[in-house]
């Protein structure tokens, strides 16, 4: 197979984000994110600061926990009233990795890229996660705040996380079944999950 995609999603602490990047710097591949934006703003034309606008705005919003809208692969069209609306701009960020997909191997970072993706036979989603015991330590080590608050910080993320994905796909977020391969971090470490993600590959494809 030419081009292979990990799509990453991970519980905040994990390591899950740096674990991708760890993989696609060894493989000597591009790693995606919060870039996808950026890609997503100039395929459309949406300015984007909107989409940036976008993600602020759901995690303080009871939209997404309240209902779904899963997607379905159609971008709205311009001279709709709801071109600028969340769901075409997750629509137009879906085109984006669906087009890396078909064209170059990468790591993909959130962003529901499992679901997006998962009629794509080069596709491999890993879920990362760990112990609260671990997240939270590698969290306080990154970030100014007491255990407290830091507990309560990692919580709100995840549950955005949750609530993003549920919204966007109908899906639960830490059910196994959604991926190929769910990595204990806190277990295994940060490089044997690249080991891990590697070993997979090569049972799978080659």
């Amino acid at each position: 197979m030419e081009n292979i995609v990990i799509t990453v999603a991970r519980q905040y602490g994990s390591g899950g984000k740096t674990i991708g990047e760890m993989f696609a710097k060894e493989m000597g591949i591009p790693c995606y994110g919060s870039n996808l934006l950026e890609m997503a703003s100039e395929e459309s034309g949406i300015a984007e600061h909107l989409f940036r606008q976008l993600d602020e705005k759901l995690q303080n919003s009871p939209i997404l926990r309240m209902t779904t809208d899963v997607y379905t692969g159609d971008v709205i069209p311009p001279s709709s009233s709801d071109f600028v609306s969340a769901k075409n701009l997750f629509n137009y960020q879906a085109k984006i990795m669906k087009r890396l997909a078909e064209t170059e191997s990468c790591v993909i970072i959130g962003r529901a890229a499992d679901f997006v993706l998962k009629d794509y036979p080069n596709v491999v989603s890993v879920f990362v996660h760990a112990s609260e015991e671990f997240n939270l330590a590698r969290a306080m080590e990154r970030n100014s705040m007491t255990e407290s608050e830091m507990q309560k910080f990692i919580a709100k993320t995840d549950k955005y996380r949750a609530d993003y994905y549920r919204h966007y796909t109908g899906r639960e977020w830490t059910d196994a079944r959604n991926y190929d391969l769910c990595l204990n971090s806190g277990k295994l470490g940060f490089e044997k999950c690249v080991e891990e993600i590697k070993a997979y590959i090569k049972v799978r494809f080659e």
